[in-house]
């Protein structure tokens, strides 16, 4: 505890810049993700294989690809860039299913009634499908981001200095308060961008909040409609929530 409160300046830095290379991530894999989710939507013939080949790279070793990617794009392994280029990578294999399932999700019917209004294809995806597919799109969007604030870490094997910079740092000190503030501020950031996320999408989209629909206040009056002999019908009133005399 001691070592935290004596290092609180180098853990609130190492926290501001470990979230400084996680947005772009987050935010490219996002956009990226959204035209590719549209094609495995739009086409069933290439839906298995975009889905699938996206799904895989997830499974790629983070240490692994950050190794791979210098010599296939000529980039430095030590280097910012590729650690940002790796995590944009992890953010595209969870965005996509969940942009293919976030326009599945949008009834055809709406669909079929902006047409007949006249929207076109790109109107249409940004009015309608987009938004009502906010939901699910927002879901796999924390996803993204709580995943994509954990995989940063991985950049202090390449020289790029983070919070992963506690764990390392650390363990070869034999330090254990060290490695617990890094876990727990990882942990703190991605609970505090997932919040952020949260309160986004039920601002963005207010028709998702839950409300109470088809049930009277408790203490209010109702009036039905009961046919009785000889007259069409006759308007009752009762008390709902009132107790039933004995």
């Amino acid at each position: 505890m001691n070592w935290i409160l004596e290092n609180l300046p180098l853990i609130g830095t190492l926290s501001l810049e470990h979230l400084r290379q996680s947005i772009p991530p987050i935010v490219l894999g996002f956009v990226l993700s959204v035209p590719l989710g549209w094609l495995a939507f739009r086409y069933r013939r290439v839906r298995g294989f975009v889905l699938t080949s996206t799904g895989l790279l997830y499974t790629i070793p983070s240490i692994a690809l950050l190794g791979l990617l210098p010599g296939i794009l000529g980039i430095s392994a030590l280097s910012e860039l590729n650690l940002t280029i790796a995590l944009t990578i992890y953010a595209i294999a969870i965005m996509v299913r969940s942009v293919t399932d976030g326009l599945a999700s949008v009834d055809p019917d709406i669909r079929q009634a902006a047409t007949a209004m006249g929207m076109g294809p790109i109107r249409r995806f940004f009015t309608v499908d987009f938004p009502l597919s906010g939901p699910v799109l927002l879901a796999g969007l924390r996803v993204t981001a709580v995943s994509t604030i954990a995989l940063a870490t991985v950049g202090v094997f390449i020289g790029v200095t983070n919070l992963g910079y506690l764990f390392t740092n650390g363990y070869q000190r034999r330090i254990i308060p060290e490695i617990l503030a890094g876990v727990i501020t990882v942990m703190l950031l991605a609970l505090v961008i997932d919040l952020i996320l949260m309160l986004a999408g039920r601002g963005l989209m207010p028709w998702t909040r839950k409300t109470r629909t088809g049930a009277a206040p408790k203490g209010t009056t109702r009036t039905r409609t009961t046919p009785t002999d000889g007259v069409p019908s006759a308007q009752t009133s009762e008390r709902v929530g009132a107790e039933t005399p004995a």
